[in-house]
């Protein structure tokens, strides 16, 4: 009992807590493209190009991805293989897009709002467009399908470089670090995105699906897109206020089609008993009837009085059914035949 009462407890303060959650607040801080931000995306596309050019070059980059794929992580500490085999789920596009779909749609019907699902939406085009773009342009096979010790293998019909697990962890997490409402949940956010991608990253070295340029440039690649999600904020706002017209004139249409209410019936005059039952039988008599103009005849005339002052009425003679054969009291037996 009493932990049943803990619990109840605190379900009620965790929903009084979301009970005084605003909706549709309008003093949500939409992130800008403020002079920080545009440093960083100016570092991380140098970042992303010069892991671009080492790769084209046949650089130390690409020596070092050979040696860390003859170390051959999977063999060294294959303990961990089965745990990484789910851990690198949370760099799949699918589940990872409908886990956090799910939180935001429930935090977009909350605000009433759909700015966050149009902010996914939008980063995760962004994420298709370019990583793909990028993939299929450089065309780099991966470590299990090398052909040539050394080589980049660059321009080979492969689809692995830049990672699309690690960008697409960074899009995925990010964004809710993106989309926080207070700056303690953002650095939280923040952090914890990172440490997620990384993890995402490392897990496809270790099972060899990548090479480590591969982990760098997907890193840099969906740090981009979240770098660059405050220019498309006026097109999401656009976005917003398109789809709550269209919704008004839906409902709007739907009233003007929408079948009339029937209209309430008018009510009724009830007429007191006496009354009713005087036209009832004044209704059922032909007209000049003396007995129209008399009371009915189950009602008694006059006021109605109590069963305590009522005169108690004894009834007179016998209350035994006449016999023939029987005599009354005081009568002689001669009188018999």
């Amino acid at each position: 009992m009493r932990t049943e009462r803990k619990l109840t407890r605190r379900l009620d303060r965790v929903f009084a807590r979301l009970d005084r959650e605003p909706e549709r607040p309008a003093h949500i801080d939409v992130p800008r493209m403020s002079r920080h931000r545009a440093v960083l995306f100016s570092s991380t596309l140098a970042f992303y190009l010069a892991i671009v050019w080492a790769v084209i070059t046949t650089s130390w980059l690409v020596r070092l991805d050979w040696r860390v794929m003859f170390f051959r992580p999977y063999q060294q500490w294959p303990g961990i293989h089965a745990f990484l085999d789910y851990y690198v789920v949370l760099g799949q596009r699918g589940p990872t897009a409908v886990m956090v779909a799910a939180w935001l749609g429930w935090r977009s019907w909350r605000q009433h709002t759909v700015r966050p699902l149009l902010t996914l939406a939008a980063s995760l085009l962004l994420l298709n467009i370019t990583v793909g773009a990028a993939k299929l342009g450089m065309g780099r096979l991966g470590p299990h399908y090398a052909t040539v010790i050394g080589s980049n293998e660059m321009g080979l019909g492969g689809d692995i470089f830049p990672s699309g697990h690690t960008a697409n962890a960074v899009v995925t997490w990010g964004i809710l670090a993106y989309l926080a409402s207070t700056a303690r949940a953002r650095r939280w956010l923040s952090a914890l995105s990172a440490i997620t991608s990384l993890g995402v990253g490392l897990t496809t070295v270790y099972l060899g699906t990548h090479w480590l340029s591969d982990v760098l440039l997907g890193w840099a690649a969906g740090l981009l897109i979240l770098l660059a999600l405050p220019w498309f904020e006026p097109l999401i706002s656009r976005a917003e206020n398109t789809l709550f017209v269209l919704r008004d004139r839906l409902r709007a249409r739907w009233r003007r089609t929408a079948p009339a209410p029937a209209a309430p019936l008018a009510p009724v005059a009830l007429q007191p008993l006496a009354k009713a039952a005087e036209t009832s039988v004044s209704a059922r008599e032909p007209a000049g009837s003396a007995r129209g103009s008399r009371p009915p005849v189950h009602l008694a005339p006059g006021p109605h009085t109590t069963r305590s002052e009522r005169t108690p009425v004894t009834p007179a003679g016998s209350r035994r059914p006449p016999h023939a054969d029987r005599l009354p009291r005081g009568a002689s037996q001669a009188a018999r035949p």
